[in-house]
Parts: structure tokens; sequence; C-alpha cells
């Protein structure tokens, strides 16, 4: 840790009354530069203490907030809605937003693996809404579990402690619905999972079992240390701005790809059998819930999505008709498919958010198919 790092961590931890835990640099890594940019201005790389100073104190009557993962699909979506509720936003990532400029306040490209690049995140906010995460669709995570696992528990596990560290009141992990377990979802006509359902533990095996461990350290560094921390269990979200190509794009996005590429009356390629049924949940929403659950008083995991149970034949019926084409399936049974059946029960989020989503799924497909063919438009694909 760096000497500015390492007089945080001991004032904070002097302030908590706790013993500051000490890093080792080989381990853990140091990074005493970052990327910054600024809504008015191009990147540019500046030290650490030059960019304290350019952020300065707590501005009093403007929450403050660090958006880990912000130049990701959900973390770009959430920065537009706090920006807009007036919200100070610095986004964190490996990358800006593909597709739009960033309305963050100051975006710092940092690699939340590197305990140093944490506290320096942290620095100066009172909400951290922790995104960032090495994932992706089936494939991805069937196909990538130690580096998955390897990855994001030591952004979890460094985010919380810097935020400990830094004195923030909220922090708010984005968790998953494949912390559930496999036993639960092994035919197409599931019950709704509740979210007392995750124990006794089988989660997807690699990021299932990463989710589930920090929502345990959410609930103990909420129960030792008084962070007050949330936990939202979000469930297929999807809309424009996201993957859809290339092998990390989740299943609305890749069906409205092959959609959108197919002449009327082709046929295109389906993992599985198609009858595997999910609900799925239109991005907007998904933001608005997390905006809620932090704004609340509940500090268990919930769950964050809809609960309509689709089978990935009907969304592809669906896709079809707002192409306006006729498209067959060829089902290929050797690809990853996930549980057969996943669906979310969403009680608990109406009591506690007193709201549920709006967004039907054919309206928020018809937005992602319309934008996703205008992009492959853009590249010259139609």
């Amino acid at each position: 840790m760096g000497g500015a790092g390492r007089a945080l961590a001991m004032a904070a931890a002097t302030h908590s009354g706790k013993r500051p835990l000490e890093r080792d640099s080989v381990v853990y890594g140091t990074s005493d530069a970052g990327c910054v940019s600024s809504r008015v201005g191009a990147p540019s790389c500046k030290g650490s203490q030059k960019m304290e100073s350019k952020v300065g104190n707590r501005t009093s009557g403007v929450a403050r907030v660090l958006l880990t993962g912000a130049g990701g699909f959900i973390g770009h979506h959430l920065c537009k809605f706090l920006v807009k509720q007036g919200y100070w936003v610095r986004g964190a990532d490996t990358k800006y937003p593909e597709y739009e400029r960033t309305p963050a306040h100051e975006f710092e490209i940092l690699d939340l693996r590197r305990w140093a690049n944490c506290l320096q995140a942290v620095r100066g906010v009172e909400q951290v809404y922790n995104l960032a995460a090495n994932m992706g669709g089936i494939g991805f995570i069937q196909g990538n579990k130690a580096i998955i696992m390897h990855d994001n528990v030591l952004i979890n596990t460094h985010m919380l402690e810097a935020a400990r560290l830094n004195g923030v009141e909220k922090f708010l992990y984005a968790s998953s619905a494949c912390v559930y377990p496999m036993y639960k979802q092994q035919v197409p006509d599931v019950s709704p999972l509740k979210e007392e359902d995750a124990y006794p533990a089988e989660p997807e095996d690699g990021y299932g079992w990463e989710k589930l461990f920090t929502e345990r350290q959410c609930r103990h560094y909420y129960e030792d240390y008084g962070l007050k921390t949330y936990v939202a269990r979000f469930h297929n979200i999807f809309g424009p701005l996201g993957t859809y190509d290339g092998g990390r794009e989740k299943s609305p996005a890749a069906i409205c790809r092959k959609v959108a590429l197919a002449r009327d009356g082709d046929e295109i390629e389906v993992w599985g059998d198609g009858q595997q049924t999910r609900s799925y949940c239109y991005v907007s929403d998904c933001v608005e819930g997390i905006y809620r659950l932090v704004r609340s008083d509940f500090h268990d995991p919930i769950n964050l999505g809809q609960d309509r149970l689709i089978s990935v034949s009907e969304l592809i019926r669906i896709v079809a008709k707002i192409a306006g084409k006729t498209i067959g399936a060829r089902y290929d049974l050797a690809k990853p498919q996930g549980v057969r059946g996943r669906n979310a029960d969403i009680s608990l989020m109406r009591k506690v958010l007193d709201w549920e989503p709006r967004v039907t799924l054919d309206e928020g497909l018809h937005a992602t198919y319309h934008w996703i063919e205008q992009q492959l438009r853009k590249e010259g694909r139609l």
C-alpha cells in the first residue's frame, strides 16, 4: 500500500476503533495512479494525490456516490439514473461505456482487483454501488469458473473493506439469481424462487458460489461494523446498450441479434432444446429497484426482477413477431443451457419497496430488438 493509502486506512481505522488490516502489495498489487475523466474533458492520467485534491471534501447537501462497473450495461444505466436524481457520481471500471458517453461527474479507469485502487475509488463518497464483476452469459460463466471466482472475490472483498475504512454509509452489492440451488431448478415449470430458498446451498458452480459468499460478507459487515449493506439478486436483466455479440451476451440480446441477422423464413441456432424457462426484467426497472432498495431500511438479500415465466422458444417467437419475420429454430443440445427453469418470487420486493417493475417483457424486447438492429446496421452487417 502506498503512503497515502496507508495513512487513509490508519485514520479511518482509528476513527472506527478497529485495527487496520495490512495488505501485502505482492498479493494485492498497488497502483498510485489511475485514469480520471470528467464530463467536460477528455480522459487524463493523474496521480492519486492530485486526484484527491480535485475531489476535495464531501459536498454538503449532495449525495456523493461511487458506482463500480459503471462502464458496463447495468452500471451505465444506473449512472444515468442517479445523475438525474441529483447525485454526484464517480464511475469506476476497467473500460468506458461502449455505446454512449458516461454522464458520471468523474470516471476512473481502475482495476478493482487491486487493493490500492479500491482505496482510491472510495475516497470522499458516502455510498457505494458495487456492480463491478467479471461475468457474461451461460457459455462464459460455465467455461471460466476459476477466473470468475478469482476476480470477483478480490473485487468484492476489497470494495467492502475499503468502504468500511473510508466511513462509507451505504453499500449496494449486485448479486444474482445464480445463488439459488440447482436442485430447485430442474424442471421448466419451476416454482418461483423465494429469498429463503438460497439455503441449503447449491448455487451455480463458480459464479453462483462467489455471489453467495459475498452476500454473507455483506451481512457480516452490516452486523459487525454497522456498514449498511444492501443485496439485490438480479434476475436476467436485459435492454439496450448491452453486449449483444462476442460470447458474453445474455439470451435476450443473443436472440435479438440472431433474429435481426436472419432472413424471413430462416432458422437460428438455439442452445438447448428451447424448453428451458426464465423470467426477464427490463433494465430501467432494475435501476429503479436498486435506487428504492438503497433508500430502504432492508438489509437482507432481495429478488429484483419480474415473475413472468417464459421458455426460450416463446422468447424467440416474440422477437420474431417484433421483427416481422417467420423464424425457425435449430436446437443444439451440446451447448450450455443452464438450469431447466428459473423464476423470481417478487412478493418480498413488492412489500419492502412498495413497488414493482412496470415495463412488460414485450415492451422491453421491442426496445432491445430495434436498438440491436440499429447497431448491426451501423456495423454494416444488415
